[in-house]
C-alpha cells in the first residue's frame, strides 16, 4: 500500500451526460474519451463543440459591445488629428508590459506623437501616482491611456484633469463602488457593460480598442495577446481561447526579433511552442524586469526592431530572472528556517504549531515574496504570508497566498485593526502593517484558520477529470487531445485516473536521481510514466504491485519515434506492498536488516521489526549493524500478542513459526502499507504426504512386517520415492493410531479391528497445518502478497466492528 499525497476529486458524468458523450463521439468522430472531456467541461452539443474544436475569427466579439468603446476611439482619433502628445500608462507585470508592447505597435501604426510610461515597481508602486502626472504635462501629454490600470484611479484621474490631461482607462481589474471621472473607460466588467466576455486580461482589451480604430482584428498581434493573457492566468475559453490560438501560431512561426530572442534564451524550440512555454519560461523572464529593475526593459525587448537589439535585451531579462530565481532561494531558505524555529518554540512550550505561516524578514525584495509565499504553501499546505521588514522604519510589506477553504481577503478584513492597507481575494493578497503588529495579526489569521477549516482541508485535493484504462492511453487519443488545447487557466490539461495497471519496471532519474520511471502494464500493453520529483518513492513500490496513477496524457518525441507517455501528479498503491528478499542469500543477516532500515523510504516512517524470540533479540541487540530509526519497535511474536500498533512498514527477518504467527503479526499493525521478508526458504523440505501415500506406505507394511526399524526408514521411503521425513510422519501417525507398534526395535502391523480417520492424530493434525503454513511461507511473491492482503482487509474489518484478537 502506498498513501497518495493528495485528496482524489474525481468528477464523473450522469447517464445523460454519457449519452451526450456518445454523440459527441459519432458525430465529430471523436474517442470516446475527448467526447466525455468536452461534455464535463460544458460543450455537450455538437455545435457548441464544433465551435469549442474549431472556432476561429469568427467566434470574437464586436468591440464596440464594450461600454465607452466608441468615445475612447473617437478621442484617440482627435488627438491623431491635432498632433497632440499622447501617452501609454502601463503596468509593471507581463499583462502589463504587454498591454503597453501592444499600444505601442497600435500607436506606431497610427502614427501618433506617443511614448510609454511604466512606474517603478519599488519607487513609485502600482498604478497612477501624481509626480508621473505633473511630468507628463511637463512634457505637454495632452491624452492619457492606461493599459491594465486605472480603474481605481479615482483622485489621480481627477489631478490629471486640473493638469489639463484627458484620461482614457482600458483596465480589466474589479471596478470600485466609485469609477474615476475618466473621459472614457473601457472595462467589461463594468456593471451596466454589456460585453459578452468578462475574462480579457488586460492586453485583451487594449487588443479589442485595437479591433475598433483599426476596423479590423489585427491578428498579427495575438502573439502579445497570448503573453499577456496566459501570463495573467486569465480563463483560456470563449474569446480569450481564439486570441491565444492565433498568438500560439503566430509565435512558432514569428519574425519579432524580441519574442524570437527570448524563445532562444529560455530554451523554447518556437515551431513546437505550447502555452506552458509561455507560462514557464517566456512570463517569468518579462516580469523579472519589473521585478528587480524596470519593467522598461521587457517593452524594449517585445518592441526592438534588430537582432542585436533583442538579442542583448534577451540576455538582460534572463539575467534577471536568474537573479531572481537566486534571491528567491535565499528568501525560501531564510523563511524555512525562521518556521522550522518557530515550530521548534511552540512543541517546546507545549502549543500547536501555527496554522497560518506568518514570516517577515528584513531586506526581502517585496517583488518576489509571493513567489517565496506559494513555495513555502508547496512544502507545508498552511495558508503563507511573506513579508519584507524595513528596519529602520519598521514597516512590512508582503504578499499572502492561501490554501482551498481559507479565504484570505476575509480574513485580511477581520485583522484589518492591525493593517495599514491590504487589497487581494480569496487565494492571494497584499498587505502593509507594522512589526508590532505582526504576533496578534498571526495569531488571529491562525484562530481564523482553526475556526474555518476542517481536517480534510489540510490535504491538498486534486481534482480528476476521468477515470480511464489503459485502452485510452494511445497516441491516438493524446493527439485529438491536442485540439481541447491551449491548456491553462479555466481549460487545464485534462488530469486522467489510470486504472487496471501493474508496476512491471521502476527506475530512478536525474543526476540526483530525484526522478522516477515507472513502465506500467495493462490489456497486454506497456505505457512509460514519467514523475519529477517522484525519485524518492522508487523503493517504495514494488515489481507487480498494482497501481493506480493520475496525470497528464503527453507525447515523447524521440530519435524520431513518438510514443504516449504519462505525466505523473500522484499515485497510490490501494493493497499492502510485498517487498520480497527471501531469496537473498544474505536476507538473515542484521547488516541486510541494517541496510533496510537506513532506506530513506523507511527511516522517516514507522513500523515494526519482528524477530523469532528472545534470543534473536538478544542478537539485535549486539549487532553492530543493526540501529533502530525512532519511529519503529524491535518485538518478538509472543510480545506482539494482543497488540494494535501503528506502523507502515513490518519488517520480518527469521522465518515464522507458522503461516499464522506472520497473519497476527500483520493483524496487529494499524495503517500497514507493505510487509518486507528477510527470512530464508527450506527448498528442500519435504511435501506434506497425501492420503495416497498414507495408503501406499500401509500395503507395503502389511506385505513385509515385521521389519526391523535399523534402516528401514531409509529402504521404505527409496521403495516409495517418498523423502525418509515423509516416512517418519506418517509411521509416527500410524504409531499413534495403533496401526503399528515399534517395539524392541522392530516395527510390526497391529491387531486393527476398524477403520480409523488419519486425523485423529495429532501428529496428522500436527503435521498438515505446519505443512500448510510452511508452504504460504513459501508461495511466490504475488500469491503471497495477495494472501497477506486478505489477512489484513479481514482483521481491518474486525477493528472497525469492535473485534480485537488476542
Amino acid at each position: 500500500m502506498l498513501q497518495s499525497k493528495t485528496r482524489w476529486n474525481l468528477a464523473s458524468l450522469d447517464v445523460e451526460g454519457e449519452a451526450r458523450a456518445a454523440v459527441l463521439a459519432r458525430s465529430l468522430s471523436l474517442s470516446p474519451l475527448v467526447a466525455r472531456l468536452l461534455v464535463q467541461r460544458g460543450y455537450d452539443r455538437v455545435e457548441e463543440a464544433r465551435q469549442f474544436l474549431n472556432g476561429g475569427i469568427e467566434c470574437l466579439h464586436d468591440p464596440f459591445l464594450l461600454k465607452d468603446m466608441k468615445t475612447a476611439a473617437d478621442r484617440i482619433s482627435l488627438a491623431r488629428q491635432r498632433g497632440e502628445r499622447v501617452r501609454i500608462y502601463g503596468d509593471y507585470d507581463a499583462d502589463g508590459v504587454s498591454s503597453t508592447t501592444l499600444m505601442t505597435y497600435l500607436f506606431q501604426r497610427l502614427e501618433l506623437n506617443f511614448d510609454h510610461y511604466i512606474p517603478h515597481r519599488t519607487l513609485e508602486g502600482y498604478g497612477l501616482n501624481k509626480k508621473a502626472l505633473e511630468a507628463a504635462a511637463e512634457k505637454g501629454v495632452t491624452l492619457i491611456v492606461t493599459v491594465d490600470t486605472g480603474i481605481s484611479a479615482v483622485e489621480e484621474i481627477a489631478y490629471a484633469a486640473e493638469l489639463g490631461i484627458d484620461v482614457v482607462v482600458t483596465d480589466h481589474h474589479e471596478p470600485p463602488h466609485v469609477l474615476p471621472a475618466a473621459h472614457a473607460i473601457v472595462n467589461p466588467k463594468q456593471e451596466d457593460c454589456g460585453y459578452p466576455f468578462k475574462g480579457l486580461a488586460g492586453v485583451g482589451v487594449a487588443f479589442k480598442l485595437a479591433t475598433a480604430l483599426l476596423g479590423e482584428p489585427p491578428l498579427e498581434w495575438t502573439d502579445v495577446v497570448a503573453l499577456g493573457t496566459i501570463a495573467d492566468l486569465m480563463p483560456l475559453t470563449d474569446e480569450n481561447r481564439v486570441l491565444v490560438r492565433f498568438g500560439l501560431e503566430q509565435l512558432r512561426q514569428t519574425d519579432k526579433p524580441g519574442f524570437r530572442a527570448l524563445a532562444e534564451v529560455g530554451g523554447v524550440d518556437l515551431p513546437a511552442l505550447l502555452a506552458t512555454h509561455i507560462a514557464f519560461s517566456m512570463a517569468p523572464r518579462i516580469n523579472a524586469a519589473g521585478r528587480l529593475d524596470h519593467a522598461n526593459a521587457a517593452v524594449e525587448l517585445l518592441t526592438a526592431a534588430t537582432d542585436e537589439a533583442a538579442a542583448a535585451g534577451a540576455i538582460r531579462l534572463d539575467a534577471l530572472n536568474k537573479e531572481r530565481q537566486g534571491i528567491v532561494e535565499d528568501i525560501v531558505l531564510q523563511a524555512q528556517a525562521m518556521w522550522d524555529a518557530k515550530c521548534e518554540a511552540a512543541k517546546e512550550a507545549g502549543e500547536p504549531q501555527p496554522s497560518v505561516i506568518v514570516l517577515a524578514g528584513e531586506g526581502w525584495n517585496a517583488g518576489v515574496v509571493g513567489i517565496v509565499a506559494s513555495k513555502m504553501i508547496e512544502k507545508h499546505y498552511k495558508p503563507t504570508i511573506i513579508l519584507g521588514m524595513d528596519a529602520e522604519t519598521g514597516k512590512c510589506k508582503g504578499s499572502a497566498r492561501s490554501i482551498e477553504g481559507y479565504d484570505l481577503h476575509a480574513a485580511l478584513t477581520e485583522c484589518e485593526e492591525w493593517l495599514d492597507h491590504y487589497g487581494g481575494h480569496q487565494a492571494a493578497a497584499g498587505m502593509t502593517l507594522h512589526r508590532d503588529n505582526l504576533a496578534p495579526f498571526e495569531a488571529k489569521l491562525s484562530s481564523l484558520a482553526d475556526a474555518w477549516l476542517q481536517e480534510d482541508d489540510w490535504v491538498p485535493k486534486l481534482t480528476i477529470d476521468l477515470s480511464c484504462k489503459m485502452e485510452d492511453a494511445t497516441l491516438k487519443v493524446r493527439e485529438q487531445l491536442s485540439k481541447l488545447e491551449p491548456f491553462g487557466a479555466g481549460n487545464a490539461a485534462p488530469k486522467l485516473l489510470l486504472t487496471g495497471i501493474t508496476l512491471a519496471d521502476r527506475k530512478t532519474m536525474g543526476k540526483e536521481r530525484t526522478h522516477l520511471k515507472l513502465a506500467l502494464a495493462g490489456q497486454g500493453k506497456m505505457l512509460d510514466a514519467i514523475g519529477f520529483g517522484y525519485g524518492h518513492l522508487a523503493e517504495r513500490l514494488t515489481f507487480g504491485a498494482e497501481v493506480e496513477v493520475v496525470g497528464e496524457l503527453t507525447i515523447n518525441e524521440w530519435n524520431g519515434q513518438r510514443k504516449a507517455q504519462f505525466m505523473l501528479s500522484d499515485l497510490r498503491v490501494p493493497h499492502i506492498q510485498l517487498f520480497d528478499k527471501r531469496n537473498d542469500p544474505e536476507c538473515e543477516t542484521f547488516a541486510s536488516l541494517g541496510r533496510l532500515l537506513g532506506s530513506s523510504g523507511i527511516a522517516q516512517s514507522q513500523g515494526i521489526v519482528l524477530v523469532p524470540n528472545a534470543p534473536w533479540m538478544e542478537a539485535a541487540g549486539q549487532s553492530e549493524h543493526f540501529r533502530l530509526p525512532p519511529g519503529f519497535q524491535l518485538l518478538t511474536y509472543e510480545a506482539l500478542i494482543g497488540q494494535y500498533i501503528q506502523g507502515r512498514h513490518l519488517i520480518v527477518i527469521g522465518k515464522p513459526a507458522s503461516a499464522e504467527q506472520l497473519s497476527s503479526a500483520v493483524a496487529a499493525c494499524s495503517g500497514l502499507e507493505a510487509v518486507h521478508l528477510l527470512y530464508s526458504i527450506d527448498k528442500e523440505q519435504a511435501e506434506f504426504p497425501a492420503r495416497e501415500d498414507f495408503g501406499q506406505l500401509y500395503q507395503l507394511l502389511r506385505r513385509e512386517c515385521p521389519l526391523p526399524e535399523a534402516g528401514s526408514r531409509q529402504a521404505l521411503a527409496a521403495r516409495l520415492n517418498r523423502s525418509a521425513q515423509s516416512v517418519d510422519l506418517m509411521l509416527g501417525v500410524f504409531e499413534e493410531l495403533e496401526f503399528i507398534a515399534c517395539e524392541n526395535e522392530t516395527i510390526a502391523l497391529s491387531a486393527v479391528t476398524g477403520k480409523k480417520e488419519l486425523s485423529l492424530s495429532r501428529k496428522y493434525r500436527d503435521g498438515s497445518r505446519m505443512a500448510e503454513s510452511n508452504a504460504i511461507l513459501s508461495l511466490p511473491a504475488k500469491q503471497l502478497s495477495d494472501w497477506l492482503t486478505v489477512q489484513s482487509s479481514i482483521t481491518q474489518n474486525e477493528h472497525n466492528e469492535g473485534v480485537v484478537h488476542s
